[in-house]
């Protein structure tokens, strides 16, 4: 089964009169309740160590890449057409490991699983940001790595039509929260915004009543008020025909909501047609 499909299965939202029982006690498919629920456990097992299986090849296959592009006195010459394939496949590979580790968060999130740590607010936007251009342009994601300042972050991020407003002191503040799932959640919602703008994209961190506010806009088509609860279903699309169609491979931004629930947080949606939009989550400090 392809990887889509399963994250199809496992996260879909069910249909209402899925698992519904008859007056025997029964489900439609025969099966008891009890029977049904351990099957879906066991089904969730299986998945979680397909996923958690595929880490070990992906990372092979790109350092098998990196190996050859950076050793060429050990691999012989490549040419600049062989070197363009192989970013491209190490490229794609990142973006595999990429939806794997979202699908294992994911699953965490499911599982009820919080890892909270304290971390710098500074750490967890830069790592998302470089997640980010690492896969379509490396040389701002070693700019993003060298940045000694939010200044400097700030200055290379308007270079590339994104604007991060967070308070000094907010930024080199600790926060004790789960580090990978808000960064899996700022990955997710910048990289959809990024997807759909026109010119530009604005960050803004800060605190609000107790929580961290992440608030993240784009000056794209926008979204229509009639699609605001589908937006956050698993693979969603909207009519091919419309210019503001939200389709991709991977969990997105109903991944975002699954996080964001699991952190005890809000999320919000406020767009309209041709008016851009702007997702807001709030997470609780304590």
């Amino acid at each position: 089964m392809a990887l889509t499909g399963l994250f199809r299965k496992m996260f879909a939202k069910p249909r209402p009169d899925e698992g519904a029982v008859n007056l025997k006690g029964r489900s439609r498919e025969g099966e008891l309740p009890g029977q049904q629920e351990q099957a879906m456990g066991n089904q969730r097992i299986k998945f979680d160590l397909f996923i958690h299986d595929l880490k070990v090849p992906l990372a092979v296959i790109e350092a098998g890449i990196l190996s050859i592009l950076e050793r060429e006195q050990k691999y012989g010459p490549l040419t600049d057409k062989q070197k363009r394939v192989l970013h491209r496949v190490l490229r794609n590979t990142k973006i595999t490991k990429s939806l794997v580790n979202d699908a294992m968060e994911i699953g965490r999130a499911n599982q009820g699983i919080i890892i909270k740590d304290r971390f710098r607010v500074s750490e967890f936007i830069e790592q998302a940001l470089v997640e980010i251009f690492d896969l379509t342009d490396q040389r701002t994601a070693e700019c993003i790595r060298d940045c000694t300042s939010l200044g400097i972050l700030q200055k290379t991020l308007v270079e590339k039509g994104i604007s991060l407003r967070i308070d000094e002191v907010l930024w080199k503040e600790q926060v004790n929260l789960d580090e990978s799932k808000m960064r899996q959640i700022l990955r997710n919602l910048l990289t959809n915004a990024l997807k759909y703008r026109k010119e530009r994209v604005e960050v803004k961190v800060e605190r609000g009543g107790g929580a961290l506010v992440i608030t993240v806009s784009d000056d794209g088509q926008g979204i229509p008020q009639v699609y605001h609860k589908q937006i956050f279903e698993c693979y969603f699309q909207m009519d091919m025909r419309e210019q503001h169609c939200v389709r991709g491979h991977g969990l997105g931004l109903a991944g975002v909501s699954v996080l964001v629930e699991d952190m005890k947080g809000r999320l919000s949606l406020q767009s309209d047609e041709g008016k851009g939009a702007t997702f807001v989550v709030e997470v609780p400090l304590s």
